[in-house]
């Protein structure tokens, strides 16, 4: 744990003040450190009482993420089970590749309340409001070649997908990375690997999902474009609750891969998928492929039908656009 995680913990525990010597001494800090946890607590939104001569005391803090909160709800064997839980940091996916580089096992999984540095892809910036969402990293190290390993995000949006309907959800999906709700986009997904040119070492699944986020969360040219479960349904989500119940739909469609491939799972994305049939546009590296999606192929590339007697090219990598909107009746 983080030393602002150490202190809060502490002041969570305790039934009146503790004083910095007190909590200096039970943490191995010293008492200017203590002050300073203390400080980004408070700018974290934590209510924290300070008096002379009685030290501090928690008065209300944030509902941040606990570990042991999270833990005692899984039923999955593996993701999760190894749990951290920041109250903020720059970016899951770069803790995460630090402890990868260590050699931590897979299913490790880095959760933050914040996230001051978060991206998605294409070096987006991921909105990551304190203490509402959910952001999260998981840790694989998958017995595959680096050219599937973006299949992986594939599967992730799955996961999301059947975590969101077990709020009572409709959500759909888009090639490759997002999950959207009535066409607004509720979870993005990001996958960075580091391997050699036949091995995967290892490749960390960042998934940043809308949980509890308002409007006036977003900035304003995310606003149309954006939205939340709460925003969605008007329902506030407990997001210990929802982890655990993504990552046990995480290792289910996880087994299901690494024991048949991505085949095994292409046919649960292509049900949730909001662009099959549809006209589309692909930026694909600067060019600009049209046509009708036809879904995926069994590797997880995307399947553009252009001139109706020839073959659907295959994409593997780009940016969608849907022509006639997201909102169109489906079949």
């Amino acid at each position: 744990m983080k030393g602002d995680d150490l202190v809060l913990a502490a002041l969570r525990e305790a039934e009146g003040f503790l004083s910095g010597q007190q909590l200096g001494g039970s943490l191995g800090m010293s008492r200017a450190a203590i002050w300073k946890h203390v400080a980004a607590l408070r700018n974290a939104g934590c209510r924290i009482e300070s008096r002379p001569g009685l030290g501090y005391r928690l008065l209300q803090s944030p509902e941040l993420l606990q570990a042991d909160d999270v833990t005692s709800r899984l039923t999955s064997s593996v993701f999760g089970r190894e749990l951290l839980c920041l109250s903020s940091t720059g970016s899951t996916n770069d803790e995460l590749r630090r402890l990868a580089r260590e050699g931590r096992a897979e299913g490790l999984a880095v959760v933050a309340d914040e996230q001051t540095a978060g991206r998605g892809r294409l070096g987006r910036q991921w909105v990551s409001t304190a203490g509402v969402n959910l952001y999260l990293s998981l840790l694989l190290r998958p017995g595959v070649a680096p050219a599937e390993a973006p299949q992986l995000a594939l599967l992730a949006a799955v996961a999301v997908a059947l975590g969101l309907e077990d709020l009572g959800l409709e959500p759909e999906i888009k090639w490759p990375n997002d999950v959207l709700l009535k066409g607004a986009k509720v979870c993005g997904i990001l996958t960075e690997m580091e391997a050699e040119a036949d091995r995967v070492d290892f490749v960390v699944v960042g998934v940043g999902v809308n949980l509890n986020s308002r409007a006036s969360d977003f900035p304003p040219e995310l606003r149309d474009k954006a939205t939340s479960v709460l925003m969605h349904s008007g329902a506030k989500v407990d997001r210990a609750a929802f982890l655990a119940d993504l990552l046990s739909h995480f290792e289910l469609l996880y087994e299901q891969y690494t024991a048949g491939g991505f085949a095994a799972i292409r046919g649960q994305w292509e049900m949730r998928c909001v662009m099959i049939g549809r006209k589309i546009n692909v930026n694909a590296g600067g060019r600009i492929i049209g046509g009708i999606c036809e879904g995926i192929d069994t590797d997880g590339a995307l399947l553009v039908k252009g001139r109706k007697h020839e073959p659907a090219q295959r994409v593997l990598a780009g940016d969608v656009t849907v022509l006639d909107g997201y909102m169109k009746a489906r079949d």
